[in-house]
This record gives structure tokens, C-alpha cells and sequence, in this order.
């Protein structure tokens, strides 16, 4: 018999962890956590699966076979971590792939028969507020001064204008790291002409980004998670420097490391990306266009100032779960 997980949208004063499971694209993890009044949570467990659940057919709006049972073991993973650390409320929070696949809402339900476990599907612009609450909470933006968030998710890339105090613009853009390696990095090291290829794409697909920068002009850009946390780790390592992620809520980038290591990434080979420390197995090949979308805002927008946020979709669920 499995346990069947409750929503609960009240938390203060509960003695058991709570679960927040991000099920993305390329990965799922899952966040226990409790609620603590001097740091915002305290971290129980982190664990993350590389499901991709987007392989082979997130073009045609499916999820294929491999995929689909990478997805319900990861599931069934999570299910048992929570049992053994006696949590009783949870969300889970599917995000691009699975509210554009076909056979999206077919997972779900088999994920609830074997688990107990209800996931939600959210839309793009919901999924961006998260994400500014997550970013929000790790204190790394300004209080006044409007910074752009950029997330880039295998499905999808959300950008964010905003401040401490509000967001001002969102949105959800449906050219995520997945869909954009199989539309343009067909070739390995990526040529140039391809590189070229996806600029003039972007500058077209996100014409929307544009205008609302011009409306509320920027020059600093926060990564949240994902490909940012690699950049970080291999500016730090190619130093020299130990790098331990779990220490950071937000680092601050040097312009110059930041678009050195990410040329360095479009130049490589899959086999010379593999061997960098830094590199979770994942990320080994959608490194390069999320390298090429940095570079890129990094260029179109005249930014000065780059930030990654190690909090994201997942820290802004608690952040809503815990002040309710």
C-alpha cells in the first residue's frame, strides 16, 4: 500500500518536513525541507534525477517510452525518500514538458496510482512567478534597482524584470535548452553558422523581452540555478578555487570569466565538455545553447552585471507554502 500525500497549505508549527518536487524537462528533484525563521528553511534533503523527460520528443509534444519510465522511477525514488523522512505534505510541480505532452496527463495518473503523489502542471507565467519568489528569497536582488531574471529550463526560458519589492514584467518563453540542441545544435563543437543561426532566431522569439526592457531598462542580469550554477563552478575551478554549491545562495560573476567559460563551452567537444569537472552528466550537452542564450541577453541587452541565484521554481514554492 502506498501513503497518499495531502496538499497542505499551512505549515507553521509543523514538526514534519515538507516536499517540493520541481519535475522539469531535462530533470526532477526533490526538496525536503523545514521551515526555519532565521534562514527561510533548513535543508533535509536535495535530490535530483537527470529523467530527461523532453529525449526524442519533446518536438512532437510526446514523451517517449525511455523517457516515460525514467520519469515514474524517479517518482517512485522520490515516493520512498519521503516515507523515510516522515514527510506528509508535498507539491509537485511539472512544468514545460509535461503540460505540452499528449501523454502528459496519462504520467500523472500513473504517478498517483503507484505514489499517491498529485502533480500539478502550471502554466509558463506561473511558473516565472515562482521563480522571482525563489530568487527573491535567496536576497540577491536589489531593493529598488530593476534586475531581469533569466531561468533556462529544458522546455522553457523565463525572464523576470524586477525588484526586491515586486516584479514589474514576467515571461514564459517556450525555447528551452532541449527544444533548441535539437533545432540547432546538430553539429559537434556547434559551428558558427549555427551559433548565427540561433541568434537571429532569438532576436526574433523574444522581441516581446525587448520591449519590456526598453520599458524598464536594465543592466543586471540574475541567472536562477541550472546552467548559471555551471558557469560558477568552472570560473571557480579553472582557478583553482573549491566550489562547494550548497555554500552559496548567489554569486557574483566577473564579466570577463563569465564570457570566457561560456565561449569556451560553444567551442568544445562533447567529449572535452564531459571530462570538465563542473559538469553534472545532464548538462553536458545543453550547456552549449544555454551558453549561446547568455551570451546572447549578455550582448543584446548591454548587461554589465551578472548573478546567479542558487534558488529557483522549487525555494519559491516554499517561500508561498511557508507564509501561508
Amino acid at each position: 500500500m502506498h501513503q497518499t500525500f495531502a496538499t497542505i497549505f499551512y505549515f507553521r508549527g509543523m514538526n514534519n518536513p515538507v516536499a517540493v518536487m520541481d519535475l522539469g524537462t531535462n530533470t526532477f528533484h526533490l526538496l525536503i525541507a523545514q521551515p526555519n525563521a532565521q534562514n527561510f528553511f533548513t535543508e533535509v534533503l536535495h535530490d535530483y534525477v537527470a529523467v530527461k523527460l523532453g529525449e526524442g520528443g519533446i518536438q512532437e509534444g510526446v514523451i517517449k517510452p525511455e523517457a516515460y519510465q525514467r520519469g515514474l522511477d524517479a517518482m517512485q525514488r522520490f515516493h520512498i525518500q519521503m516515507q523515510q523522512h516522515g514527510v506528509t505534505s508535498m507539491r509537485a510541480i511539472a512544468t514545460s514538458a509535461m503540460r505540452n505532452a499528449a501523454n502528459g496527463p496519462q504520467f500523472m495518473e500513473d504517478v498517483a496510482s503507484r505514489t499517491g503523489i498529485h502533480i500539478e502542471t502550471i502554466t509558463g507565467d506561473t511558473e516565472a512567478g515562482y521563480i522571482y519568489q525563489g530568487v527573491k528569497s535567496s536576497g540577491c536582488m536589489p531593493a529598488d534597482d530593476t534586475s531581469l531574471i533569466m531561468d533556462i529550463g529544458g522546455g522553457s526560458v523565463e525572464f523576470i524584470l524586477g525588484n526586491q519589492q515586486q516584479v514589474i514584467w514576467k515571461q514564459s518563453f517556450e525555447i528551452g535548452a532541449a527544444r533548441l540542441m535539437h533545432r540547432f545544435h546538430q553539429t559537434d563543437p556547434m559551428p558558427q553558422s549555427a551559433v548565427q543561426e540561433l541568434y537571429d532566431y532569438l532576436d526574433s522569439a523574444l522581441r516581446d523581452l525587448f520591449i519590456a526592457v526598453a520599458a524598464y531598462p536594465t543592466t543586471c542580469l540574475i541567472g536562477s540555478s541550472g546552467a548559471f550554477e555551471t558557469f560558477a563552478c568552472l570560473v571557480e575551478l579553472q582557478k583553482g578555487n573549491p566550489f562547494d554549491l550548497k555554500a552559496f545562495q548567489s554569486y557574483r560573476f566577473n564579466s570577463t570569466e563569465l564570457l570566457t567559460i561560456t565561449q569556451q563551452l560553444i567551442q568544445s567537444s562533447h567529449a572535452e565538455r564531459a571530462a570538465m569537472p563542473g559538469i553534472i552528466p545532464v548538462r553536458v550537452d545543453m550547456i552549449v545553447v544555454a551558453s549561446v542564450i547568455t551570451q546572447f541577453i549578455i550582448d543584446r541587452l548591454n548587461i554589465k552585471n551578472v548573478v546567479m541565484s542558487t534558488y529557483a521554481l522549487k525555494e519559491g514554492v516554499l517561500a508561498e507554502l511557508f507564509k501561508q
